[in-house]
């Protein structure tokens, strides 16, 4: 039995949900080693071995009409949905604010706010983007998302290397200037976002916040076994840590997305290299295709025949309760 996520990679949910229900149907899936693309990975689908999905998206829409078939079938999922609305220089082609908040408070009726995680990161400090302005966005959008969800993850802009070239070639181009911030900074940005985030119900987490020390922000796990074991009280599942990053608290999962797939455009993006790679793998995406994207090399290879099957761990099913009388804790136990 496995975690799987959908996806890390792209936006599965807004880009490739037709791809997503195919594979559901069909049972399984494959994804390739983004590092050596002669390995490809069969990961079922099934809802017997799947101990839960998780979602990772910037508008929910496509999903909502399926939402209720996924849980008459048996699947456990939460979603981490990313809603920053940062100036258009950032975000070409993200999804407007109004519509994408829309989304997510009807993806809450349907599921409830202890399921939907909102994501307002990275925090990039940009010439438009300062921390009066970070703290200006955070309460608006705080606001109008008020009891359609339980918490919130922010995080820091990381000086990856490909994020680096995409603000080098953003300064040349517009003249914006961008920086990292210091652990100062970071700080007493996060105690104004968590003063915010109080005042409207919402509990606060960082997320691979290594050295952010502020009382009352929780280290959060975005593959997060605590919301998981929760999810599925049916299952004793052993979730074995695999950190991302230093300050990473997720556990193991399989992710299905794709580097280099996803067109909403952002300049800080650690997924993509670049925008046009991104444009062509969308535009020869194949929705009845068992990978979200196949690599030249493996065009007409039967990959039935070379596949990889996923480990899973083993589950023991529990004399409790079913999942859809799932409790979700509060107080102590969270902290």
């Amino acid at each position: 039995m496995l975690v799987v996520s959908a996806s890390r990679r792209t936006d599965i949910p807004a880009l490739y949900w037709r791809w997503f229900m195919t594979r559901l149907a069909a049972g399984y899936c494959h994804w390739v080693n983004p590092f050596n693309t002669n390995q490809v990975f069969r990961v079922s689908l099934l809802p017997e071995d799947v101990a839960a999905i998780v979602f990772w998206t910037r508008n929910a829409g496509p999903m909502l009409k399926d939402i209720t078939l996924l849980e008459d079938r048996g699947y456990a999922f939460y979603v981490q949905y990313t809603l920053n609305s940062y100036p258009r220089e950032l975000e070409r082609n993200s999804p407007v604010q109004a519509p994408a908040m829309r989304a997510l408070r009807q993806l809450s009726e349907l599921i409830g706010p202890e399921r939907v995680i909102w994501r307002y990161d990275p925090i990039i400090f940009s010439s438009v983007t300062s921390a009066a302005y970070h703290q200006r966005k955070f309460a608006e959008l705080a606001a109008d998302l008020r009891g359609a969800a339980s918490s919130a993850y922010i995080s820091f802009c990381d000086p990856y290397g490909r994020t680096r070239r995409h603000f080098e070639r953003l300064n040349k181009v517009s003249g914006l200037e961008f920086w990292f911030g210091d652990p100062a900074e970071h700080t007493q940005l996060a105690r104004d976002l968590l003063e915010i985030a109080t005042s409207e119900g919402l509990k606060l987490f960082s997320c691979a916040e290594a050295g952010l020390d502020v009382e009352g922000v929780r280290a959060g796990s975005c593959i997060d076994p605590r919301l998981i074991s929760h999810l599925r009280p049916d299952l004793d599942f052993r979730l074995k840590p695999a950190p991302t990053r230093e300050a990473c608290g997720c556990v193991e999962a399989a992710d299905i997305g794709a580097f280099d797939s996803c067109i909403f455009g952002c300049e800080y993006c650690y997924a993509n290299q670049s925008a046009a790679a991104a444009r062509r793998r969308h535009q020869r995406h194949d929705p009845n295709d068992s990978l979200v994207w196949r690599p030249p090399s493996l065009c007409d290879v039967d990959l039935e025949t070379s596949e990889l099957v996923r480990p899973q761990r083993p589950a023991r099913i529990k004399p409790r309760e079913h999942p859809s009388q799932l409790q979700f804790g509060t107080g102590e136990e969270d902290s």
